[in-house]
């Protein structure tokens, strides 16, 4: 009898799985190639995709299915156990939800993403006002709904990283400021980094970009690169993940680190392990633990001097003018450049966890009731003068810059941060059991992907992310590897007592 119902339920995830690839592949070319036309109809196509997911999550036979397979947990192969427990959590998230609401939903979603990308361009906030409060007070009234007596950033936030509260966070921002902002406060004489800035063609922009991917390992029969203005990755299985990235002809250290970070999500889902990839749980298994990836390969692996020395022997060989009177140091000293600035995704490493603390702000003030959607640019700049000490010009580099609110993703922000700070203390790990300098060295990222493949990514979402975590550290998580870590970098760069 468990053995048909297992059947039964394998076949309802394929299916379950074809109608995601296909909504995946939508939002991809939505962001990527669709025409700015074709806006509405793509909306009401995820309408009526929608409407069918809904009805296959919540519908009563799926909920029988997965509640007698848990019931017999023991005569069932393990991955499809997890599988249920994981699904009928999320089945309890959507099923409390009515279904036309959630479809309008969707719809909203979708229109306030294309709203976004034209209001940040014109830089107008009241242009894309009315669809975020539509997404926030959907919000609210899901969160409730599933959760009536939680807080509801609190139920916002569990949605990315199981377990994960305002309390939690209130304190890792904490030891973030007062230990990282003494250093910054310290930072004076800045690096000479014109050259980053001189004219570097796309299209060998385009080159660089493959070269990276391959240095990442990332295997271009299963992993492709687009273009859009928000880079992002998508993965439909570890079999088609697609990476994204923004060119700019004056700034080529931007694309350069947009695709080393977007490989590490990349690397990631492409080292899931094959018995569990084309199931639910054969993804990242949350937003912290994947960013962590992410910023580990952008950061600690991308910005260190090895790496740039690694790498900058192609970097001369397709920019020959650019860099003929440059060294791989100055790289190095360039690339690390620690200064407050406007705009997340370009940020240092220094000053990053500021700019996630202010979303973060505001996102617990959205949803405590204390700040309304129309008061966000008069408060985004005030914590922006107040943080990192900067006179925010615009909407569009200010609160127009991002596109998760745009996509209804309330309680991401952190994971950036939390990401962040799982990779300074992953490195102390790995570098007891791996040459991991030695190796970078020589452009040779394959036994720190074979660490990380055999502690974290194999496992997909098997284990919880916290328990997950702990066994890869080899101890609880402690943030202050991170502005230990961050402290010791900068004071070396910039010579700080």
């Amino acid at each position: 009898m468990i053995r048909e119902t297992v059947e039964r339920y394998r076949a309802y995830l394929e299916k379950l799985r074809a109608y995601s690839h296909a909504t995946g592949l939508m939002r991809y070319d939505m962001n990527t190639v669709m025409p700015k036309g074709a806006g509405p109809i793509v909306g009401e196509t995820f309408g009526v995709l929608s409407e069918v997911v809904y009805d296959m999550v919540t519908a009563p036979e799926v909920d029988a299915m997965q509640q007698e397979i848990l019931a017999h947990r023991d005569e069932v192969d393990p991955a499809i156990v997890r599988t249920a427990e994981l699904a009928a959590e999320e089945r309890a998230r959507i099923a409390c939800i009515p279904k036309a609401e959630y479809v309008q939903y969707t719809v909203d979603q979708t229109t306030a993403d294309q709203v976004w990308h034209e209001a940040k361009l014109k830089s107008d906030f009241q242009m894309f006002l009315p669809h975020l409060e539509k997404l926030i007070a959907a919000k609210k009234r899901f969160a409730k709904l599933y959760k009536p007596d939680a807080p509801v950033y609190d139920t916002l936030l569990d949605a990315y990283e199981k377990g994960l509260n305002t309390v939690t966070l209130d304190a890792f921002f904490q030891t973030v400021r007062e230990r990282l902002v003494p250093v910054i406060a310290k930072i004076q004489k800045q690096p000479d980094i014109s050259f980053l800035h001189r004219f570097y063609p796309i299209a060998d922009q385009r080159r660089f970009s493959d070269y990276l991917m391959d240095v990442l390992g990332l295997d271009k029969n299963h992993c492709a690169i687009g273009e859009t203005e928000h880079p992002f990755t998508t993965e439909f299985t570890k079999y088609d993940v697609r990476i994204t990235t923004h060119y700019h002809e004056d700034a080529v250290e931007l694309s350069m680190y947009s695709v080393i970070h977007e490989g590490g999500h990349a690397t990631y889902e492409r080292n899931i392990a094959d018995g569990i990839a084309k199931l639910p749980i054969g993804k990242g298994v949350s937003m912290s633990v994947h960013e962590g990836q992410s910023r580990f390969f952008e950061n600690i692996i991308g910005r260190s001097e090895p790496f740039i020395e690694a790498i900058f022997p192609k970097m001369r060989e397709l920019f020959p003018a650019q860099l003929s009177d440059v060294a791989a140091h100055d790289v190095y000293v360039a690339v690390n450049k620690a200064e407050p600035s406007f705009i997340r995704t370009e940020a240092d490493e220094l000053t990053y966890a500021l700019h996630v603390m202010v979303r973060y702000e505001l996102e617990k003030r959205l949803f405590d009731g204390d700040l309304e959607a129309k008061d966000l640019p008069k408060e985004w700049n005030r914590l922006y003068k107040e943080y990192l000490g900067v006179d925010v010009p615009d909407d569009r580099r200010g609160v127009l810059q991002d596109s998760h609110w745009a996509s209804g993703l309330f309680g991401y922000f952190p994971s950036y941060a939390l990401g962040s700070a799982y990779g300074a203390q992953l490195i102390k790990r790995i570098e007891k059991e791996v040459d991991v300098w030695g190796s970078v060295r020589k452009g040779d990222l394959k036994p720190v992907v074979a660490w990380l493949t055999e502690h974290i990514y194999r496992f997909g979402c098997m284990k919880d992310p916290s328990v997950l975590m702990e066994e890869a550290f080899g101890a609880p998580f402690d943030p202050t590897y991170y502005t230990d870590y961050l402290t010791k970098k900068y004071s070396a760069l910039y010579h700080l007592a």
